[in-house]
């Protein structure tokens, strides 16, 4: 069953101000923390209020009934979140900046402290490009400490293809005095293995690493997790093709 978004769902929802008061969202935060918060009233949180006949919890279930998983909301265009009954501009508007807050977020830690592992390159870059329906290619530019310089974009690809030319990614390191790099990019299907062309691209670098002293520290893949105990990303340092 199909209903507009000023439409209130069959049955109704209990407002929020209609529901035990240790059990509002607002107050079982201040009481128990935000770890014990759901997905869904974070997000009721976040959103403030919901729209006649659904309350801000109902807006959020309905957000994550529709796309899965909150990482798949932060994939969504602003066309299909406002779809969704409760989500208006402002509120896709206000859901766009809070996952770009956190990817940020991510990225200031590293400002800090040396990227030494595929897991730094993760923590710093998975939120970002797991939130992209399209395969892109980012440079990670270090210092002799392996301390962020900056992350570059590189390119932007189709759904699943990807095409970067060695001059694009050297270009930047030379520009930024880069000591290293490590190249990353995103299989939007969620399977972080490599392509024949993704080993091709990091024989190539590694040669030409050689002739412009400039350092190819990991080439790393983002996927997704996947729950079968293996890492959401390759390195290719790790696995030995580095």
């Amino acid at each position: 069953m199909r209903y507009s978004k000023n439409s209130p769902t069959p049955g109704g929802s209990p407002r929020i101000r209609e529901i035990p008061e240790d059990d509002r969202p607002r107050e079982k935060l201040a009481a128990r923390g935000p770890g014990s918060l759901s997905d869904a009233e974070l997000l009721a949180i976040f959103f403030g209020s919901g729209l006649p006949g659904m309350s801000a919890i109902e807006v959020g279930r309905e957000l994550l009934r529709r796309f899965g998983s909150l990482r798949a909301i932060s994939r969504q265009e602003m066309k299909a979140l406002t779809e969704v009954p409760g989500i208006g501009p402002a509120k896709a508007t206000q859901l766009a900046a809070v996952f770009e807050f956190g990817r940020r977020l991510a990225r200031e830690t590293y400002l800090r402290r040396p990227i030494e592992s595929p897991e730094d390159v993760y923590e710093l870059l998975g939120p970002e490009l797991q939130a992209l329906n399209q395969e892109c290619v980012r440079l990670i530019l270090l210092d002799p400490r392996l301390n962020l310089i900056r992350v570059e974009p590189i390119t932007l690809g189709t759904l699943d293809e990807c095409m970067a030319h060695p001059r694009d990614i050297f270009r930047p390191a030379i520009a930024h005095s880069a000591h290293s790099f490590i190249l990353v990019h995103n299989h939007p299907s969620g399977d972080p293995s490599p392509s024949q062309a993704d080993i091709r691209l990091t024989r190539n670098l590694r040669e030409a690493c050689e002739l412009f002293q400039i350092a190819l520290r990991d080439h790393v893949i983002i996927g997704v997790p996947s729950g079968h105990n293996a890492p959401p990303y390759h390195s290719f340092r790790e696995s030995g093709l580095l």
